[in-house]
């Protein structure tokens, strides 16, 4: 019989290392598994060998809520990696150019968010009173009517919040793409309700923009393996996991690997998405109904172009595109530590919910980022492309639509030993590094509960 402190987690993304973190500063022994060569999961970056710049597989910004990941980082030991941008700070450029900035005021929170609106210069003061109305009741609607909001989709939405097209395309669409991976129309309602709440209309610290200096997986890869294997945990890579074998009382037992080996253990943890869970479970597990519904759970994909210039052509650090195919940029050269910097403009540009994109030709997605730029910026017109990188997750994050959003689990499962993280497990937000800390930090909490139960049955 295995020793009830031992824990077998299966990925080693956020949710994996935050529950094999959890479980280590309990006295847990914790084997961690990751099917990849490294450690990081959709959230990682790798050094570029030409710049020698990091790359993020996806431009990952942290928010100032972001509770329990600082937290997790803290105790890794990294959180000092970060940089706070204490005031939000997002500059918008419409077709033809026309730039506003949605600036937060130097008062508390909520009372941020209204200077940050009422200055919006890509809104007529008619439409930023009523976004501000609109805001207002969303968070009454939260409260009041969560039921209506968690099957009903950001456009339907606006259109009982009565907001302006322009407003919409100008403000509640580009916030929505971007927090929830999703077109207004597919997204879920409740998701965007609890977005604005935690992250604009709570705290002022709380909407603050949160850049790593370092690249993502240097982070909290390296750190939270070492913080794991300094209590008798074992953290490894290439060691994908086959299946999941039960034992005579209907618990698992252990896992096979797919290299034939087996490991032991009391405990287990899968934090991994959804489609690599549903191939290993044991033979007829999948039948019952707690997981043959997660088969309906649906993914969306994000494309990040990374593009080195031979020039820099913007000033600015972080801007968001109205009207284009191209949603956001991200000027590596002004927020980052830079690590190479041979060419010295280096900017990676977001398309997020990318549906409909996901298939095109890399060089495709380079043309139509390229040719959004230049006409956002004039002074790219003249800019030579000397190197680009086009990286597409096509399953980056569970598509945050009403009805898949219904079918998020809990972290128990009918099986009593085994537990469920990862940013798609239920948590109240949408997939973000956020959710699946706290997913991972659940199902360590799980397992804490389920060792104690058993230890006190035990004892009479």
């Amino acid at each position: 019989m295995a020793d009830d402190r031992d824990v077998v987690v299966i990925g080693g993304g956020f949710a994996g290392l935050s529950a094999g973190v959890a479980l280590a500063e309990r006295g847990f022994r914790v084997a961690v598994l990751e099917r990849k060569p490294a450690l990081g999961g959709r959230a990682y970056s790798f050094i570029d060998p030409e710049s020698g710049d990091f790359v993020d597989n996806g431009q990952h910004v942290l928010m100032g809520c972001y509770t329990e990941t600082f937290d997790f980082l803290k105790k890794i030991g990294t959180y000092d990696k970060l940089v706070f941008l204490e005031n939000l700070e997002i500059e918008m450029i419409a077709p033809g150019g026309a730039r506003a900035t949605l600036r937060t005021g130097r008062m508390p929170g909520p009372f941020h968010m209204t200077a940050a609106v009422l200055r919006y210069g890509h809104l007529s003061l008619r439409e930023r009173v009523s976004l501000l109305w609109a805001g207002l009741r969303l968070l009454a609607m939260r409260r009041s009517n969560r039921a209506w909001l968690e099957r009903t989709d950001v456009a339907t939405l606006m259109d009982r919040l009565r907001q302006s097209e322009h407003a919409r395309q100008s403000f509640w669409y580009p916030l929505t793409v971007a927090t929830l991976n999703e077109e207004p129309a597919l997204a879920s309602s409740a998701l965007l309700a609890e977005v604005m709440k935690r992250a604009f209309f709570a705290r002022r610290r709380d909407s603050a923009f949160v850049y790593s200096k370092v690249g993502l997986s240097d982070l909290y890869c390296g750190a939270a393996a070492d913080f794991i294997q300094q209590r008798e945990g074992v953290v490894t890579s290439r060691t994908g996991v086959e299946t999941l074998e039960l034992g005579a009382g209907g618990a698992v037992e252990r896992v096979r690997l797919r290299d034939g080996r087996a490991l032991t253990a009391a405990n287990f943890i899968a934090a991994v998405p959804c489609g690599p869970l549903l191939q290993m479970l044991p033979p007829g597990a999948g039948d019952d109904p707690f997981f043959a519904r997660l088969a309906g759970l649906t993914y969306s994909p994000i494309i990040c172009v990374h593009v080195w210039l031979d020039r820099e052509v913007i000033d600015s650090a972080f801007v968001g595109f109205i009207g284009t195919t191209t949603q956001w940029l991200f000027n590596k050269r002004k927020i980052f530590d830079a690590r190479g910097g041979q060419h010295p403009g280096y900017l990676s540009f977001v398309i997020s919910g990318a549906r409909a994109l996901v298939e095109r030709s890399n060089e495709e997605l380079l043309d139509q980022v390229m040719s959004d730029l230049r006409a956002m910026v004039p002074a790219a017109r003249e800019a030579k492309v000397v190197k680009a990188l086009v990286l597409k997750e096509k399953q980056a994050t569970m598509a945050p639509a009403p009805d898949s959003h219904a079918l998020r689990p809990g972290a128990a499962t009918p099986l009593p030993n085994l537990f469920l993280a990862g940013d798609w497990i239920q948590t109240g937000l949408p997939a973000t590094i956020e959710s699946a800390v706290i997913s991972g930090r659940a199902a360590a909490a799980a397992v804490v509960a389920r060792v104690e139960q058993a230890r006190s049955d035990a004892k009479g």
